[in-house]
C-alpha cells in the first residue's frame, strides 16, 4: 500500500520546480492532493495531468499576498477532499533585494509571501487536522537561513524567521499531533533558477560550471527535496517534529576546499 495512502495533500508552488516535484511524490504515494499555484491555467493543467495518470488531484489558484487567499487554499481541500493530513509550504518569492537598499514594499511583498502566508496556511490547516487526529506540516526553506548572499537579504531573513515559526509550531501543536518540520535546501536545478540565471547573463553552459563546484557533480533535484518532504509526511517520520534538516551536499559552513 502506498506510504500515504488516504492522505489530503495541499502543496503551495506546486505547478513547477520543487513545488511540482514535491505534489507529483506525494500524489505517486497514494495522496489525494491540492496543487496550488499563482496561475489558474497552470495549476489546473498539472492537476489534470496527474488525474490522468490515476491520481486524485484539483487545483486551487491564490495569491499568498492576500490572507484571504491563503485561507481558501485549505478551504478548497477541505471542499474537496473532505480535509487537510498534509501542508507543504513550498511557495516562496526569491526577489532579489539588499538589506542597505531594499525598500519596504520589496520587504513586505517578500515577507508576506514567505512568512506570513505559511503562518496563515497553518493556522487554518491546524483546524481540519485536530478533527483528523493530527497531521504533518512541512516548510520549505533555504540554507540561505544561516546568512545568504548579499542580494538577498530580505529572502534569507523570512526563511530564518520561518525556522523559528517551524519550531514553534511544532511545540504549539504537539499535543493535537500534529507535526512541524522544515528543509533547508541547498542550490537545486529548477526551470526558475534556470530563468534567474540566464537573466543575470550566465550563459548556456552555467549549470555545467555550477555542477563543477558540487561534492556530488550535480545541483540538487527537485525529487531529492520531494523525497525528504516524503519521509516527514509519512509514518516514518511519526515521530519526528521541530527538525530543520539542511537538504545540501555539505555541510553549511564548510570551507570552500571542504
Amino acid at each position: 500500500m502506498p506510504e500515504l495512502d488516504g492522505k489530503v495533500a495541499v502543496v503551495t508552488g506546486a505547478t513547477s520546480g520543487i513545488g511540482r516535484g514535491i505534489v507529483e511524490r506525494l500524489a505517486v504515494s497514494g495522496a489525494a492532493v491540492v496543487v496550488h499555484g499563482l496561475n489558474a491555467t497552470e495549476a489546473e493543467a498539472v492537476a489534470g495531468e496527474l488525474r490522468h495518470r490515476g491520481h486524485r488531484a484539483i487545483a486551487a489558484a491564490a495569491d499568498l499576498h492576500d490572507a484571504a487567499a491563503c485561507r481558501s487554499v485549505i478551504t478548497a481541500a477541505v471542499e474537496g477532499f473532505g480535509g487537510v493530513d498534509v501542508l507543504v509550504n513550498n511557495a516562496a518569492s526569491t526577489a532579489r533585494a539588499y538589506l542597505e537598499t531594499a525598500l519596504v514594499e520589496e520587504w513586505d511583498a517578500i515577507m508576506a509571501v514567505n512568512l506570513r502566508a505559511p503562518f496563515l496556511l497553518m493556522q487554518e490547516a491546524v483546524r481540519s487536522m485536530k478533527t483528523r487526529g493530527g497531521g504533518s506540516i512541512v516548510n520549505i526553506g533555504s540554507v540561505n537561513a544561516y546568512i545568504g548572499e548579499p542580494k538577498l537579504g530580505p529572502y534569507a531573513v523570512s526563511k530564518g524567521g520561518l525556522m523559528t515559526l517551524t519550531r514553534n509550531a511544532a511545540s504549539a501543536f504537539g499535543k493535537y499531533r500534529i507535526r512541524v518540520n522544515q528543509l533547508n535546501v541547498g542550490w537545486t536545478l529548477t526551470e526558475g533558477e534556470d530563468r534567474v540565471k540566464r537573466a543575470e547573463g550566465k550563459g548556456d553552459e552555467w549549470v555545467a560550471e555550477a555542477a563543477a563546484t558540487r561534492p556530488f557533480g550535480r545541483l540538487l533535484h527537485p525529487s531529492d527535496v520531494a523525497a525528504a518532504v516524503e519521509y516527514f509526511a509519512s509514518d516514518r517520520g511519526a515521530f519526528v517534529s521541530g527538525a530543520v534538516l539542511d537538504v545540501e551536499q555539505f555541510p553549511v559552513g564548510a570551507p570552500p576546499n571542504w
